[in-house]
């Protein structure tokens, strides 16, 4: 008989933990003294580490310290008050937490049968996100759909795909294989995982449809329909169209109702990728860009980009569960239990690809009861003001110009000048460590980004970007 391993005892997992949390908050309260950006080059990180695995056991102190002495330097600091790049990928205590609280219960929530509290929880949590958000009543788990949690938008960009690919071939697709020419929509600014769906799903790359856009980087209505009606007119099968609410780049706004308008005519499903800008209807007063949801056929939202829920968290409804499961669900018999028989139950599996799913749902209600709608309202708002006063000094400075519209917390700039100064500007920005902006291109030139997303950004941290940029403009000599 072979001895099992040595594991923690209970009181020395609680010294452990303890020891745990209290450097995690001591790495929130250095945030803002890291460089932003990792200062290390390629392999140093493993070149700190030993060759090969520990045989013998190490003690958890000496874990700890290899956070410091390997780890951090070698991080790009999220959740840094200075990190403006990409979208946030903001966290908070309350969902950190949550996480805990998570891999402590080490739930596998694949049927309802395998903890119920873990199903039953998500449902409820994202019927409150979606009451929080205005979403419509047939989004809910109290209609026809319903809502789950997706490791990002990507995922639910896909599982909406698979389940409009079935659909449009009423069943073919899933059961018989793949017919050839279904098409897909989506605008020139859409994010790069609806290619990826595409490949994945099998359509094949060749048949996604960018769509043109109009001076604020938004679908054009017209150009979608007049692309539908020659696809359907070459013998191909329009499929679905992703339209977004808030452009990576740009934060740009598809008209939804008037795209809803175009696949309800030709009874395409329509997708919506609200995954940042999806946050903030939250508040009442952001909710305009959401006109014409309640046609869609499925929508997402990442709480983990803006709503202080920790990575990853995607929130995908369907207004049509049915559709959902008829793509993905598969039953065998080790599967069986009496709940899924009855038909009484939801069994999240069926709605992602993946079998196994974490518990990901505790997270986000730990946020929604610590922050409360108020408290997560007044983040947004926060965040939105900060963004657009940093939008009002670069109009006040004659050497930069706004490149697109500003609607909440992302502000695309530039120099006027050629690409070169732009890029040597941003260069010189990130260098500094003081402060950490990414970039995109726009009508074809280089355009800088400023995001503001992160948890603990305040006026101050904002300040001290646009100081920043304003001294690198300056050092370069302007353009």
């Amino acid at each position: 008989m072979i001895d099992p391993p040595r594991h923690m005892t209970p009181e020395e997992f609680r010294r452990a933990g303890h020891a745990a949390v209290d450097w995690v908050a001591s790495y929130l309260e250095r945030l803002p003294t890291f460089p932003v950006l990792a200062r290390t080059a390629p392999g140093d990180v493993r070149a700190a580490l030993p060759a090969h695995a520990p045989e013998a056991p190490e003690p958890f102190d000496a874990i700890l310290a290899d956070l410091d002495r390997v780890i951090v330097p070698g991080l790009t600091h999220w959740q840094s008050p200075n990190f403006f790049a990409f979208f946030s990928a903001n966290a908070s205590p309350p969902a950190i937490l949550g996480e805990l609280v998570s891999a402590g219960l080490g739930v596998q929530g694949m049927l309802w049968a395998t903890s119920p509290a873990c199903t039953e929880l998500e449902t409820h949590v994202l019927d409150w996100l979606a009451d929080a958000l205005g979403l419509p009543e047939r989004f809910t788990s109290r209609g026809p759909g319903g809502g789950v949690i997706q490791d990002t938008a990507s995922s639910a960009t896909l599982c909406a795909l698979l389940a409009a690919r079935d659909r449009v071939t009423g069943g073919a697709a899933t059961a018989d294989g793949l017919p050839a020419g279904l098409t897909v929509y989506a605008s020139s600014q859409a994010h790069s995982s609806v290619e990826k769906a595409v490949g994945i799903a099998g359509l094949g790359r060749k048949h996604l449809r960018l769509i043109e856009v109009d001076g604020a980087f938004a679908m054009r209505p017209s150009a979608l329909d007049d692309a539908i009606r020659r696809d359907r007119e070459a013998g191909y099968t329009p499929c679905l169209v992703s339209a977004t609410v808030g452009t990576t780049s740009s934060t740009a706004m598809d008209p939804i109702r008037a795209i809803a308008d175009v696949c309800r005519r030709h009874g395409v499903w329509l997708h919506v990728d609200a995954a940042l800008a999806g946050n903030a209807a939250v508040c009442p007063e952001f909710r305009q860009w959401q006109d014409g949801v309640a046609e869609a056929d499925s929508y997402c939202v990442n709480p983990h980009k803006w709503l202080l829920t920790n990575f990853d968290c995607d929130a995908f409804y369907v207004a049509d569960r049915g559709a959902l499961i008829r793509a993905l669900t598969i039953l065998p018999e080790y599967l069986r239990n009496a709940a899924t028989e009855a038909g009484a139950v939801i069994d999240y599996r069926d709605w992602q690809v993946p079998l196994g799913r974490r518990f990901r749902a505790l997270k986000l209600w730990f946020v929604m009861r610590s922050y409360g709608l108020e408290g997560l309202r007044r983040h947004i708002r926060h965040h939105v003001a900060l963004a657009q006063r940093f939008a009002e000094w670069v109009q006040g400075d004659a050497r930069f110009e706004i490149v697109a519209p500003a609607p909440l917390n992302l502000v695309c700039f530039r120099l006027r000048a050629d690409d070169g100064p732009n890029e040597r500007l941003l260069a010189r920005v990130n260098a500094s460590g003081r402060v950490y902006l990414t970039h995109t291109r726009l009508a074809g030139r280089f355009t800088l980004r400023l995001a503001v997303g992160a948890t603990y950004t305040t006026a101050e941290h904002v300040e001290a970007a646009w100081h920043r940029i304003q001294e690198a403009a300056t050092e370069q000599g302007g353009g």
